[in-house]
């Protein structure tokens, strides 16, 4: 089975944006932002994920990774 990843901290890193200035900016909750950076959310919200799209002018295929026959756990 796939699993599916965040790759806000690549998008972020590259922006040269952190977790507390992106929920600052946008506004959103800090620790939901660090979840997702981090990888560690297990639903994503779809109000955040309108939001980092329009931040980040990308799509979801961008903010989300789907890895065939990854492990949930990594």
């Amino acid at each position: 089975m796939g699993v599916v990843r965040s790759n806000l901290k690549a998008i972020a890193d590259k922006e040269g944006k952190s977790v507390r200035r992106i929920a600052k900016e946008l506004p959103y909750r800090y620790e939901t932002i660090r979840q997702m950076y981090n990888n560690e959310t297990k639903q994503y919200p779809r109000d955040l994920l309108a939001l980092l799209c329009d931040y980040f002018d990308c799509g979801i295929s961008d903010l989300l990774i789907y890895e065939e026959g990854g492990n949930q756990d990594e």
